[in-house]
């Protein structure tokens, strides 16, 4: 077999290794069919596998909007619309995004947030001033965080962020 030519995969190896992969850990039908393109089958063919995939519950997208939601708020510390914006990216219909961000509870959203903004407020060197405030700010934007909640955290906390700092 020559470099650079990939080996040739029939359907029914390729769904083989779809239930592998689905079995796993969660896809959506989109990630999947984009690895079997990767697999040069045919269009047919690709239908073929998700929609089996589907009826055989490997494949939920309404499941993997949940997972997606719930993992990248608790360990990536995201915000609701950056993870809106992936699922979207990502092909999943908005009904299915707006019910998993709404499994997200907000007392442990807005702790996330307040927890996430203390720490960085560690690292800002400007301190509790309009520039200090104005990065932290831009930080919690840039996670993903509806902008007045990260206004509302920084206005309630600021004070209490870099005293705390000071106090290490």
């Amino acid at each position: 077999m020559a470099f650079g030519k990939k080996k040739e995969v029939t359907p029914a190896q390729a769904l083989v290794k779809m239930e592998d992969l689905c079995s796993r850990s969660e896809h959506s039908s989109n990630e999947i069919r984009k690895k079997l393109v990767n697999m040069r089958l045919s269009g047919d063919a690709i239908n073929k596998i998700i929609d089996s995939l589907i009826d055989r519950r490997y494949i939920d997208d309404h499941r993997y909007a949940i997972a997606y939601a719930r993992d990248k708020y608790r360990f990536s510390k995201w915000g609701r619309l950056k993870i809106r914006q992936a699922l979207s990216l990502g092909g999943i219909p908005r009904d299915y995004i707006n019910d998993a961000l709404e499994q997200i509870d907000q007392n442990s959203y807005i702790e996330i947030l307040d927890n996430m903004l203390k720490a960085k407020a560690r690292s800002i060197k400007e301190g509790n001033t309009f520039e200090g405030r104005t990065k932290l700010y831009r930080f919690g934007l840039s996670r993903g965080f509806e902008s007045n909640l990260v206004a509302a955290s920084i206005k309630n906390n600021a004070s209490k962020f870099w005293q705390e700092c000071s106090i290490d």
